[in-house]
């Protein structure tokens, strides 16, 4: 009895090779802010300053708990311009924020939620809570 040994073509080859790389790096269970995903909420000590930072259209964190009268610093690690402004009134605006570059604000005195907004990408939502 003979045995003839079967050799894969090479087109075949490089798809498996493929296939088992993209496997590989979905295997990861780590996770980061950058993901993509939903960002935790953060709190800021009272009376001091905090950060938020925009990165591929997102603020992060997604929402924040501050202090009333909080200095709160913009900084955004975006390819493009942004701003964050209050969705309703005129409680805070950064202006438009260049890429790589930051704006500070004050939370306001008064106690609540505020939902905000990038007026460029009006997509790009956030909640500030002043307590």
């Amino acid at each position: 009895m003979t045995t003839t040994a079967v050799r894969p073509s090479a087109p075949l080859l490089a798809a498996a090779c493929a296939a088992a790389l993209i496997l590989t790096g979905c295997s990861s269970s780590s996770s980061s802010p950058d993901s993509g995903g939903s960002s935790p909420s953060a709190t800021a000590a009272s009376g001091g300053g905090t950060t938020i930072v925009i990165r591929n259209f997102a603020f992060t964190p997604a929402g924040l708990t501050v202090a009333p009268g909080t200095k709160v610093t913009v900084l955004n690690k975006d390819s493009t311009a942004h701003t964050a402004t209050a969705a309703k009134g005129d409680t805070f605006d950064t202006g438009t924020i260049a890429p790589g570059k930051s704006a500070t604000f004050t939370a306001p005195r008064t106690k609540g939620v505020y939902d905000y907004i990038c007026t460029i990408h009006q997509f790009m939502k956030a909640k500030l809570t002043v307590s």
